[in-house]
């Protein structure tokens, strides 16, 4: 699909700066959705709206304290399945048979409760990593 002739960029401009003003330059447009420096300074020099990224440190900070709240819980819940599997292999003695039926209930409550939080989580991380 060609461009129409007022769309199409065929007129060069240069203009000078110094390295502290690119370096300014750069961390703008980087904090922009804009993906080079050119596009950054012809919105400005136009007027143009410019879109800015805008990070949280709470949220980011909340995100990060999520994520390894979900790798401890699912350390957990694989702990815990490593211990009911070694109770199975012991069920031949009496006493371990009732604490395996009783702890299989809990196991059960464990994995459905740490399922539930992870799939809260990944929503949560889904909506704030948007943002």
């Amino acid at each position: 699909m060609k461009k129409q002739e007022s769309e199409v960029r065929n007129i060069f401009f240069k203009f000078r700066i110094n390295d502290s003003e690119l370096k300014l330059l750069k961390k703008l447009q980087q904090q922009s959705t804009e993906r080079s420096v050119s596009n950054y300074v012809r919105k400005v020099a136009l007027q143009k709206p410019v879109i800015v990224k805008y990070r949280n440190q709470t949220a980011d900070d909340f995100l990060t304290e999520m994520v390894q709240l979900k790798k401890e819980l699912n350390a957990i819940g694989n702990n815990f399945n490593q211990t009911v599997h070694k109770l199975h292999i012991l069920d031949k003695i009496p006493e371990f048979r009732t604490w395996l039926k009783f702890y299989q209930g809990l196991h059960q409550t464990v994995v459905a409760k740490v399922d539930e939080i992870n799939v809260k989580v990944n929503k949560l991380y889904e909506q704030w990593s948007q943002k």
